[in-house]
């Protein structure tokens, strides 16, 4: 059997789902980090230290989520080259790994998907370009 090349995931952060957004933020540039993007007023923030990036979110979604970026390096420009959402949902399908959020393979540019791993952690494909 060929071996497969790997799957560029892109950028990785963690996306946390927080009860104060302006307490975690305060927490978060305590330790360093800095914002780089959000929008407060809509209860959500990325922040970064060096390559760590930190999403915080308010009151949208249940559960923390780690999240890759297919696309996107951590300064959020685009890569020459990635492995796109729908190659890595197909790939991930073949391997008995089934989305509970799945992206339109019949698309092409931005889609996500999101898979949970056996301890019921959700990971989330987002890709923007």
């Amino acid at each position: 059997m060929t071996p497969r090349p790997p799957m560029n995931l892109g950028n990785f952060s963690v996306s946390l789902t927080v009860k104060d957004l302006a307490a975690s933020r305060a927490f978060y540039e305590a330790l360093g980090f800095e914002v780089v993007g959000g929008k407060a007023e809509q209860n959500w923030l990325i922040l970064q230290n060096g390559s760590a990036t930190v999403g915080l979110f308010q009151g949208m979604f249940e559960r923390n989520i780690l999240t890759f970026n297919p696309g996107w390096d951590a300064a959020c420009n685009k890569l020459p080259e990635f492995s796109d959402v729908r190659e890595i949902q197909r790939r991930l399908r073949q391997q008995g790994i089934e989305p509970t959020s799945a992206a339109d393979e019949t698309t092409t540019g931005p889609a996500s998907f999101i898979v949970v791993d056996p301890d019921g952690n959700p990971i989330l494909f987002d890709q923007h370009v």
